[in-house]
């Protein structure tokens, strides 16, 4: 399955998952949240230039264009997992309970006076936008700086499984996002 989604993806303009912001022949994933189901969007992704819907609701698949799997997050995780596998650049980590997105932000910019870098945008730093993040990877980026955050117990865990950084980075450690420790 992965290998298959995976071809798709290396013929692909990219990967998107909000209908607002597809760009033609992305790859669309259908992502779902507790109060949030976009698999009913996979047409309108399809009719806004998406080349391929990942659904995990096998009510949603229509023809070939849309790719079932069992979970659209854990499929989207998987497909960065296998592209970073892939790769054979540096990955820096950063994580801390803040000064996360600044400290990026500095080495990125250092960095970038040698390498062409690839970095985080934002502070997309969880179980989507790590994947996100290493999925916009291509053959001419020379190191990348993923941020990663959490705010449950085994997050930068499962995050540095998918991510495999060479290097890591915490800028402290501190009473920040509790709520899930």
């Amino acid at each position: 399955m992965i290998e298959s989604l995976y071809q798709a993806y290396l013929s692909s303009s990219g990967i998107s998952t909000d209908t607002r912001t597809i760009e033609k022949d992305n790859i669309w994933f259908a992502l779902k949240g507790p109060n949030f189901n976009a698999n009913k969007f996979a047409a309108q992704a399809l009719d806004k230039g998406a080349s391929l819907v990942v659904v995990d609701d096998s009510a949603y698949q229509k023809d070939e264009r849309y790719f079932l799997v069992d979970d659209g997050i854990k499929a989207l995780q998987a497909l960065a997992m296998h592209h970073r596998q892939q790769l054979n650049i540096p990955i820096l980590a950063i994580t801390g309970s803040n000064g996360k997105t600044t400290t990026k932000e500095l080495v990125r910019d250092v960095l970038a006076k040698k390498y062409k870098v690839l970095a985080t945008v934002g502070n997309l730093n969880n179980h989507i936008g790590v994947p996100l993040t290493l999925l916009q990877i291509d053959h001419a980026i020379e190191f990348a700086v993923v941020e990663m955050g959490a705010n449950a117990q085994q997050e930068i865990a499962m995050l540095c499984q998918i991510a495999k950084p060479d290097y890591g980075l915490i800028t402290n450690i501190g009473k920040a996002h509790l709520e899930g420790f």
